[in-house]
């Protein structure tokens, strides 16, 4: 029950760190996790994403506090409880996400995580394959574990989508993950051979046959610090309490909601709110805990005259057709999110880079597999990507058992509510193009009736959803700032050989789905960990818009 290095978490970024601790041989690596298997069609089939984001058996199931600017609504945080992690129960969509995202970490004191510094790991962890499909090859990386692909796009609804855009004037790109990412063009998916292709499968799996890596399914309670060092984790397995030692370090992986729970259980947080719970104060951060993003997103639903969305497959027969065919072929609608078409967007003259993100969907249907009634439809979820609302994660007891308290405080300045405004009818103008014609039937959401602010602010507070992307509760900063929790190389600070790798530490949300970055974390932080060098800077220069401060598109 000991080894140099301890990782609390087998997601995205503690799978990556496992495999690339044990990767030499020379040091013994533990993974605690909690969840138990990712085996089986409801984790392993990407069509059937809905279903374990859904199930106790998977996710945690964390909901946020009565939202007050949503009218009280309580909002689903699902977080990974499997192998994997969130991983395993994502919808697969990989976004690095833009070049301005990491100079603005770098500017906020997250030295060497520019663009230049974190695009080297990004080549790195990528085995990229275009299917035939164009994009940016000198981008990309080819020899990593994490398999990229893109769906068929056989759907005429996905071109339709990428026309539209072309027609209102906006840019196309070819790949939003390569030099351009703003415009309309393929979405990328973490799918291989048919199958979700989750950080488990890409590195922990095939690293767990080493004999240096072993990983032990338990309750991480709360990392032991001895005279200012971190010496092990406190776990629970049955009801057995034991800890387990760290002779090098210990590395908390665990989510940026319980990684910020894990720290503050530990004594490392906001000394008063740790008093509260009786919790004896090793390093007083104010910081932990605070600064929580997401994204939130509404679903824009058009109803199609034309019977060829996957609203012919809303039934139990076609469901068990495409789960045969998928589970002996690793073919057909099984094999994909669906998610195949997208766009990144500015929204306004003087946005430097995209603040606005589409997923096309051939289907109107809510993420928990709720079908409109309606029938044959299409959607486009939409969202504003650098909200200025910030939220918290804090203790609602010492007891390791006990979920912790999410308050998103979503939508709680004037400018979300002029954000999401504006996604609204910049969505209903680009399915009002000529591409939409021979598709468009009524819109069955918000629905034609919905137009003024009033009415598109009251549409916004009762359907917007969570994009499940929280982060930036234990951000990277200077070690000399009183609000940064971890330092440029993932140390916590005021505390030895503890770091802390995985979406908690980002400065600000990057705009786009969060499992990519988080990887990434995982990857940079592994040569940190190892004193390693980190990989040569890129000089490769991302495009921006050239009439960027003149107009949206």
């Amino acid at each position: 029950m000991e080894a140099d290095f301890v990782i609390i978490g087998s997601g995205s970024a503690g799978s990556a760190m496992a495999s690339r601790l044990s990767e030499d041989g020379k040091h013994s690596v533990l993974v605690l996790e909690f969840g138990g298997t990712d085996i089986g069609p409801l984790i392993q089939m990407p069509a059937a994403l809905s279903y374990p984001m859904n199930m106790p058996h998977y996710d945690w199931g964390y909901q946020s506090e009565p939202e007050p600017h949503l009218g009280g609504r309580r909002l689903a945080c699902p977080r990974g409880k499997v192998i994997g992690g969130s991983s395993s129960i994502n919808g697969m969509v990989y976004v690095r996400g833009h070049a301005r995202d990491y100079d603005h970490w770098a500017e906020e004191g997250a030295d060497g995580w520019a663009y230049k510094d974190v695009l080297p790991y990004f080549e790195r962890m990528e085995s990229w394959h275009s299917g035939g499909h164009g994009g940016d090859v000198d981008w990309r990386g080819k020899s990593g574990p994490l398999h990229v692909t893109r769906g068929p796009r056989k759907n005429p609804l996905f071109d339709a989508f990428v026309q539209a855009g072309a027609q209102a004037g906006f840019e196309l790109t070819g790949d939003y993950n390569g030099e351009k990412q703003e415009g309309f063009g393929p979405m990328e998916q973490t799918v291989w051979k048919g199958g979700r292709w989750s950080a488990a499968n890409a590195y922990l799996k095939p690293a767990l046959k080493r004999p240096n890596l072993e990983m032990i399914k338990c309750l991480a309670r709360r990392v032991v610090i001895t005279d200012g060092r971190a010496t092990g984790v406190e776990i629970e397995r049955g009801s057995k309490v034991e800890v387990v030692k760290a002779r090098r370090e210990v590395v908390i992986a665990a989510s940026s909601i319980n990684s910020p729970k894990l720290l503050m259980l530990s004594g490392i947080g906001p000394a008063a709110h740790l008093a509260e719970h009786g919790v004896d104060v090793v390093a007083d951060r104010p910081g932990v805990g605070q600064n929580l993003q997401d994204h939130l997103e509404l679903y824009i639903q058009q109803a199609c005259i034309q019977p060829i969305t996957l609203y012919k497959h809303w039934n139990l027969f076609s469901k068990a057709w495409i789960g045969a065919q998928w589970l002996f072929t690793k073919t057909g609608y099984g094999a994909s999110n669906q998610f195949e078409s997208a766009a990144f967007l500015r929204s306004r003259p003087g946005v430097e880079y995209p603040d606005i993100q589409y997923h096309f969907l051939p289907i109107a249907v809510r993420y928990d597999g709720q079908a409109a009634a309606e029938g044959h439809g299409y959607q486009a979820h939409v969202g504003p990507m650098r909200s200025p609302s910030r939220g918290s994660v804090s203790l609602t007891s010492a007891d390791p058992k006990d979920a912790p308290k999410i308050l998103f405080n979503y939508m709680s300045e004037e400018q979300d509510w002029i954000d999401f405004r504006h996604c609204i009818r910049l969505t209903r103008e680009i399915f009002a193009q000529a591409a939409f014609d021979p598709f468009r039937g009524k819109e069955i959401q918000p629905g034609y009736n919905v137009q003024t602010d009033d009415e598109l602010d009251d549409f916004i507070r009762e359907h917007v959803e969570s994009a499940y992307h929280p982060s930036g509760t234990a951000r990277m900063g200077k070690a000399t700032d009183i609000n940064a929790v971890v330092d440029p190389e993932c140390r916590v600070i005021g505390v030895e050989a503890l770091r802390l790798a995985d979406s908690s530490i980002f400065p600000r949300i990057p705009n786009g789905n969060l499992n990519s970055p988080s990887i990434m974390v995982g990857e940079k932080a592994s040569d940190h960990i190892l004193g390693r060098d980190p990989l040569p800077a890129s000089n490769k220069q991302p495009w921006i818009n050239p009439r960027w401060e003149t107009s949206d598109r």
